[in-house]
Parts: C-alpha cells; sequence; structure tokens
C-alpha cells in the first residue's frame, strides 16, 4: 500500500499580505512591510507551524496601477529580497528562505553568487523564484525602451538557468582539503572552469564560492504560459500556480506532471503549490463575516480599476449596488474576463462586491472553519489537485497566527502534514534530491 501523501505548505509573503485591505484591517500592523520586528515574529511563527518555506515576492518597478489605487496600496513596495532572507537566515533554523530574482534585469554570475551564499548563511535552507518579469515599467529601470518579447525573455530563462546551475557546479563537494600542515587549502583538478558562450551570455567562471550546501538552491518558477509550463517542466522543483478552482488545479497538475516526465525526469521531483487565501473563523458565518469585513476595506477606486481591467471595460458607469450586467467581449484577457463573470454568477455579488473582491485578491481562497479548510486541502491533495498550497494570509498578524493555531494542528491531526520537522535543508522538507555535480559525478 502507498504510503499516505502530505502536504507541502509555503508561505506566499510580499513579504507580509498580498490583500489590498489588510493593512487596514482591525488589530493589523500598518507598517509590517517595513517592520524588522514584526516580520522575525511572523517567520518564526511560520517556523513554529512546521511550514517548508517563506516565500518572498519581488518587483523591480512600483506597480504599474491608476495613482488613485496606487496611493492606497501597501503592496507597492518592500524590502530587497535577499537583503531581508539573509536577516532572516540568522532569526531562524529550518524554515526554507525563498527568493525572487530576475532572469531578464540581472547577470547570472550575480544570481549564482547570491544564492549560494544565502544558501550557505542559512545551513541549505535557500530557494531560487525563476521570474521573467513582464512588467513593462521595469524595464524603464534598467535602461531599456520597451520590455522584451515574451518568448524571447523565456529563451533568455532558459540559458540563464544553465549558467547559474553551472556555476554552482564549480567546485566538486570534496574540493575544499584545507590541510593546515601542508597549507593545502583547495585542489585546483576539483575546480571546474564553466567557460560558457550562449546566445544571451559569456561567462567564463568559476563561481568564487564553494558549491552550495543543497548542491542547488531549490529551483522554484511560477509562469502559466505554455512557454513558462515547459520551462517548470525541464528546471522547476516547485511550481507556483495561481488556479481558481479544484478542476483547474486538476488540469493544471495533470499538464505539467505530464511535461515533467516527457522531459526524463521523476514527477515527485516536482512540487506544485497553488497560492490560496485563507481566512479563519470558528464558525463559517464568522470566516465570511472577516472576508466581506476585510473586501470592504478595499478603496472605491482601487476595486474599480481592478473589475474594469478584468473585464475589459470601464466598470465606474455599472450600478454599484446592483448585479453584474451583461458585459460585451472585448480584446482583454478572455480567462480574466470569465472568471470574474463567473464569480459574480455563483456567489451573486453586486457590482461593488465583485469589485472589492477583485481589488483585494480575487484568487483562489478557503474561507471556513479549521475543519472545512482542511476538508478542502486534503481534497486537493488526494485527488491530485496540488502536492500543497502556498498560502496567502488575510491580514498579519492574527490571520497568520490563526492558520498556525486552528489550521495546522487539524491537518496535522489527519496525517497529511508533519508534525515536526525531520531534516535540515528546504531539499528534505520537501522531499527532493540533492543534485548531482554535473562536472564532477563521483563526488
Amino acid at each position: 500500500m502507498p504510503a499516505q501523501r502530505r502536504l507541502h505548505l509555503g508561505a506566499f509573503m510580499r513579504p507580509v499580505s498580498i490583500h489590498t485591505g489588510a493593512w487596514r484591517y482591525p488589530g493589523a500592523f500598518p507598517d509590517a512591510n517595513f517592520n524588522i520586528a514584526h516580520l522575525r515574529r511572523f517567520i518564526r511563527k511560520l517556523e513554529e507551524g512546521k511550514f517548508d518555506a517563506f516565500f518572498m515576492a519581488d518587483h523591480l518597478a512600483v506597480l504599474n496601477m491608476p495613482i488613485e489605487a496606487l496611493k492606497r496600496s501597501h503592496t507597492v513596495t518592500s524590502f530587497e529580497p535577499f537583503t531581508l532572507l539573509s536577516a532572516f537566515a540568522g532569526a531562524t533554523e529550518r524554515i526554507g528562505l525563498v527568493g525572487t530574482a530576475s532572469t531578464t534585469f540581472d547577470a547570472p554570475f550575480h544570481i549564482a553568487r547570491r544564492f549560494a551564499s544565502l544558501d550557505h548563511i542559512s545551513g541549505g535552507r535557500a530557494g531560487w523564484n525563476i521570474v521573467t518579469t513582464s512588467n513593462p515599467d521595469a524595464a524603464l529601470n534598467f535602461g531599456h525602451d520597451e520590455q522584451t518579447e515574451h518568448a524571447a525573455r523565456y529563451r533568455r530563462a532558459r540559458e540563464f538557468y544553465e549558467v547559474v546551475t553551472g556555476l554552482w557546479d564549480s567546485f566538486a563537494d570534496d574540493a575544499f582539503v584545507r590541510d593546515t600542515a601542508s597549507g593545502f587549502y583547495f585542489d585546483p583538478e576539483r575546480m571546474h572552469v564553466l567557460d560558457h558562450k550562449g546566445e544571451h551570455f559569456s561567462v567564463r567562471g568559476p563561481l568564487n564560492i564553494a558549491r552550495p550546501v543543497q548542491g542547488w538552491p531549490v529551483i522554484v518558477q511560477a509562469g502559466a504560459s505554455d512557454d513558462g509550463r515547459q520551462l517548470a517542466a525541464e528546471t522547476a522543483e516547485v511550481v507556483f500556480t495561481a488556479v481558481n478552482s479544484i478542476e483547474a488545479g486538476r488540469a493544471f497538475y495533470t499538464d505539467v506532471k505530464a511535461r515533467v516526465e516527457k522531459a526524463g525526469r521523476s514527477r515527485d521531483h516536482l512540487k506544485i503549490l497553488p497560492g490560496a487565501l485563507v481566512v479563519v473563523g470558528d464558525s463559517l458565518d464568522e470566516a465570511r463575516e472577516t472576508r466581506a469585513r476585510l473586501d470592504g476595506l478595499v478603496h472605491e477606486a482601487s476595486a474599480i480599476a481592478a473589475l474594469s481591467i478584468a473585464l475589459g471595460v470601464d466598470a465606474s458607469s455599472f450600478d454599484p449596488d446592483g448585479p453584474l450586467p451583461e458585459v460585451p467581449h472585448t480584446n482583454a484577457s478572455k480567462s480574466g474576463r470569465e472568471r470574474a463573470i463567473a464569480l459574480a454568477r455563483a456567489e451573486n455579488l453586486t457590482v461593488r462586491q465583485l469589485a472589492q473582491r477583485l481589488g483585494g485578491y480575487g484568487g483562489l481562497s478557503f474561507v471556513g472553519t479549521p475543519q472545512t479548510i482542511a476538508d478542502a486541502m486534503e481534497e486537493w491533495l488526494v485527488t491530485e489537485g496540488s502536492d500543497g498550497f502556498n498560502v496567502m494570509f488575510p491580514f498579519v498578524p492574527e490571520g497568520l497566527d490563526a492558520f498556525v493555531d486552528k489550521v495546522v494542528p487539524e491537518l496535522q491531526r489527519r496525517g497529511i502534514f508533519r508534525r515536526d520537522y525531520e531534516g535540515t535543508t528546504l531539499r528534505e522538507h520537501l522531499g527532493l534530491p540533492r543534485p548531482p555535480n554535473r562536472f564532477f559525478p563521483d563526488a
């Protein structure tokens, strides 16, 4: 009989909540994004809850949204990931530390060195979230007049990955002898000069740091397009995805796992973790009231802007207290339009309620008691909708505390989540193998 599958849980933070109204919620810390004492408290609570990893998103520009919405969003700015995660490495012992770094606006040598350093500093807990950066405003911050075309960004990302992982393999694990008697510090025969010359990069190497503790930091990827899915299948070990239903989750899971096997990899060596906003209450009514109160803190300007973007039409003329009217087809995202319309119909939302939902967070959410939330997560796990979740908290600290104190024990009681860490590295938490050194397979 096969062993029971267990959930993997990451905390998707930016570096706190993704919900636009989170900073205004009663009891929340409005300055949490830039308060290191608060942030240390949060990650220690996550480690108490035995989370696999803290997952930090990042942006290379102020978000491109209307100024009326922008000035009310706490997600506009945040710390630089490596600086914060390095501080977290000294404040924690087991939880993984996943940082976002762009392949479009950085150099492979920089990324390889930073993540190798973080992996050593943390004792083997680093993960690299590979992004190609779609925000056109980011291009303007790096001397480009416009954003690079989508397929070209992914070709660059694929080569970037090869260079970074090649640099991580610069030294065999046994290269550093450190023999004080002979004065023999490292064996040059156990050092590889990469000498990469490709379409986008020319990188000699070697990396001037020992091989990371994990061999390679864990590779995370979040692309949903066909190019993104293929890059994930060939390179990623964790996929962060945005799906709005268990049916969509199963379809994504089936597609990506099949691509992984076609690429010659084990399907178990890639974990699929959808993002999910989790709102916990002692009753279903209480949880729903909390979500409604949270959504109600989203300013009208932010809400209508989000609804207009989703529908592809100007929603400012709609009756805010009436049902969503018929929406004409446009050249906007068809899937985004259909999701918004389906949400309004399924929950009988007014235009105002729908706008506030989308303006706060319109993606997958679990709103309920610890038992009903655990039921839903277990169903996703056992029916192969996911391997776990990147949990997003509605506000902090209360929303985070509620999940750790109430939902985690329920998942543990069911035997689908760990009661304690069984290893020390992020790879061990995720059940991922340590990659062999491609240049020194005997090490």
